[in-house]
């Protein structure tokens, strides 16, 4: 349910009226926007981040920029202050804060209308700006996320993919449940300061239904993000990654009552709760096979499953290329991740540090 049923599910739901891009690129709407670029050791493409910032269509004068430092202890401060003539402003915590902490501090240097935050790690097209922000035209649109893409990302841009379908899905259906985190837009009034251990995206998106507005993607406001640099590496980060969702999704546990929130409790229960928990179905699935092997069909649905982690092991061992090795790597990590995620969450782990994925 969690992978196929819930897509289809979506598709047969009707669409909410409004739910379109019908919005995007209306003549004379352009906001003022603070673009906050949280940083933290990212010397090796600050340069060519700012630049790509610098390029974006918009007018100067409606448009801050502010790359905010969690103590970054390399070159970073120095390439960034080089860009102040630019219009740059550079911003340090005076210690290792998180994400949160960094995003915290350029909200309170923000002075526009609308926030968008963005990493260092991905590039924008052109006209991504003036894309995300369109929708802000709408008065009951209070969050807008933008696409990042993976080009030959193996496994991780197979599920990006994936994940950007299921989210144009939920657009249809009124709200997103999350938004990219390396680029989303947000309505200044509606922020209030993030919290440590919890993911800054889904949070975002979660109070923006709190208050009652809608959460959208604009599949038109694209950027382009490399590859993990070591897939073998990504397990750690995503099990950091989980356990931001996971303690920000409790927080906001009420959000979970359909009789108050309606489709969106289902959405969340569906692609964020049970998304979360099928590691420990796979687990089941596959343990509970070994008990019914005296039937022909059980016999192949277990060989389908020792084949499928066989390939996996492959890719994990070997970084593996091609996509029949690093698809079932990269989906046994996930759902692996989130179950490591779930235990120390249990445990009352909370993940405070924030270290950005080398690319």
């Amino acid at each position: 349910y969690a992978y196929a049923g819930y897509p289809l599910l979506l598709m047969l739901w009707p669409r909410r009226r409004g739910s379109g891009n019908e919005h995007v690129g209306q003549q004379g709407y352009e906001p003022t926007v603070t673009i906050i670029i949280p940083v933290y050791n990212e010397e090796k493409v600050i340069r060519e981040k700012i630049e790509n910032t610098l390029s974006l269509e918009y007018s100067a004068e409606k448009r801050e920029i502010l790359v905010v430092s969690d103590a970054s202890d390399d070159r970073t401060p120095e390439i960034v202050r080089r860009y102040r003539g630019d219009g740059v402003e550079f911003h340090e915590l005076p210690g290792r804060h998180g994400k949160a902490g960094a995003l915290n501090l350029g909200l309170q240097k923000a002075r526009k209308e609308i926030i968008v935050f963005s990493d260092a790690s991905i590039l924008l097209e052109r006209n991504a700006l003036k894309k995300i922000v369109g929708g802000f035209a709408d008065p009951g649109i209070g969050c807008i996320s933008g696409e990042d893409r993976i080009p030959g990302g193996g496994g991780e841009g197979a599920y990006g993919k994936y994940e950007l379908v299921l989210r144009n899905l939920e657009n249809r259906a009124g709200s997103i449940v999350g938004a990219s985190g390396c680029f989303y837009a947000q309505r200044r009034d509606l922020c209030r300061p993030f919290r440590e251990g919890m993911a800054p995206d889904f949070f975002s998106v979660l109070e923006t239904v709190e208050k009652g507005f809608r959460a959208v993607t604009e599949s038109e406001a694209t950027g382009m993000m490399k590859s993990v640099a070591e897939p073998r590496g990504e397990f750690s980060r995503k099990v950091r990654t989980f356990l931001r969702g996971m303690t920000t999704l409790l927080y906001f546990k009420h959000l979970l009552n359909p009789f108050r929130y309606g489709i969106f409790s289902l959405q969340l229960i569906s692609h964020k709760l049970l998304r979360w928990a099928a590691g420990l179905f796979l687990v089941l699935l596959l343990f509970s096979n070994l008990f019914l092997i005296d039937s022909t069909f059980y016999r192949v649905t277990l060989a389908l499953q020792a084949a499928f982690y066989a390939l996996a092991v492959v890719g994990w061992l070997f970084s593996a290329k091609p996509l029949i090795f690093r698809v079932p790597f990269f989906f046994s990590m996930v759902n692996l991740s989130a179950l490591v995620a779930w235990v120390k969450y249990a445990m009352g782990f909370r993940q405070e540090i924030w270290e950005p994925t080398r690319r």
